[in-house]
Formats: structure tokens, C-alpha cells, sequence
């Protein structure tokens, strides 16, 4: 496996561009937990989530040269990935809500003292409790709580990657929490749902770099 810790975004990009294309595999690992999360957050299945995560790998390989660096890589590639789900869920947008007691609360939905992760992602009755609870709660509120508790990007990229204000993003994270909190119980952290396992991450990297190297 490539040593990818070692590797900025900025010079992975610049070395694949440059011809390296086996450094992709380093991109493909380091977002696939992230865009999994980002796809399941869509109420996708598992099946669907890896077709859009692929496509979504592909997508953003064919369009390296327009990423400049302006914005984070993450946040360009979970753009890309929201547009596939937004094109393949045919749903448009989101629209403006009027704004109530806005309270950017910084303290996690879900708190594990332990941390035991592993233990937790065995827990596939568990797994299912919460996905079950993010089901339920109004896509707006369920994307917004994705992006900021469980893909942990700030106030700022999360009104961007949506196309609604910095206010909006905080008043419907508090929606989501308050919505989420009434189903699940207050001892795991929001980092710990729809674990991406490493199995499928290898089976991941396989086909997207399969289908680079064909291009």
C-alpha cells in the first residue's frame, strides 16, 4: 500500500497530473469514508453509494486540472459527490428558511468517554439504529449534520457546499441534533456512523484505479 500520510493534497494533485496516476490510490483511500458517509446521508444503499463513490473518483481524476487550490480538496471532491447524488436523486436544492435563536452549539450530538470504535462498528444493530434515526430526519437537516458532525467541515464550507447562509447552517445543525436526540442515546460519537470498512475500501481502490489506468 502507498505510504500516503507523508503526501500533501497539493502535491499528490500536482504529481498525478505530472503522469504519476498510482499516487490516485492515495486519494481514493484518504475520502473514501468521507463520500461513503456523504452517499448513505442521501438515504443511498450501500450498492448505490459505491457507484456514486466511483463515479465521484472518476469524476474529479478527469478534472484535476480545474481544481486550482482555491478551496480545500475535500471540499471540492464532497461537491462533486453531492452533485452525482443530487443529478441521480433528481432533487434541485435546498431552500432558505426563516431564521430562529441561532446557537452554534460546539459540543458533539453524540459523546463516547471510551472511544472504542471498533466495538461500536460491530454493533451492526447498532449501525442500523442510527441510520435508521438519520433517515428520518428532513434531508436539509440530515445533509447539514453530515457535512459539520460527522464529516467535520466548518460553519463556512458547509454554507458553501449547500448554497445557504452561514446563519442557515446553524440553525438547522441544532434542528438535527434536537431531532436526533430524542432517538439515540447520547454515548457515541457522530464520527463512528456509516464506517466505511477496509475491505470495501480495497475493493474501492481496485476498480477506481482500474478504470483510471484505462482512460
Amino acid at each position: 500500500m502507498v505510504q500516503f500520510e507523508k503526501f500533501t493534497e497539493k502535491e499528490m494533485i500536482r504529481r498525478i497530473i505530472g503522469g504519476e496516476k498510482a499516487l490516485y490510490e492515495i486519494i481514493v483511500r484518504r475520502f473514501n469514508p468521507c463520500l461513503y458517509k456523504i452517499g448513505r446521508s442521501y438515504n443511498y444503499d450501500h450498492e448505490n453509494t459505491q457507484d456514486l463513490m466511483q463515479e465521484t473518483f472518476i469524476d474529479a481524476y478527469k478534472n484535476l486540472l480545474q481544481f486550482e487550490g482555491r478551496s480545500d480538496f475535500k471540499t471540492w471532491i464532497i461537491r462533486i459527490m453531492m452533485n452525482n447524488c443530487y443529478r441521480k436523486r433528481g432533487k434541485s436544492g435546498f431552500k432558505n428558511e426563516i431564521m430562529q435563536d441561532v446557537n452554534d452549539h460546539s459540543t458533539p450530538m453524540f459523546t463516547n468517554a471510551n472511544n472504542d470504535t471498533d466495538k461500536i462498528v460491530q454493533n451492526h444493530e447498532l449501525g442500523h439504529i442510527i441510520e435508521n434515526a438519520l433517515g428520518k430526519i428532513p434531508f436539509d437537516y440530515r445533509m447539514v449534520f453530515s457535512l459539520r458532525e460527522i464529516n467535520g467541515l466548518n460553519v463556512a464550507e458547509t454554507a458553501t457546499l449547500l448554497n445557504i447562509s452561514e446563519t442557515n447552517v446553524k440553525v438547522r445543525l441544532n434542528r438535527a441534533k434536537t431531532m436526533l436526540r430524542s432517538e439515540i442515546e447520547k454515548t457515541y460519537s457522530a464520527s463512528e456512523l456509516f464506517e466505511f470498512n477496509l475491505m470495501y475500501c480495497d475493493a474501492m481502490v481496485e476498480n477506481v484505479m482500474k478504470k483510471i489506468n484505462e482512460l
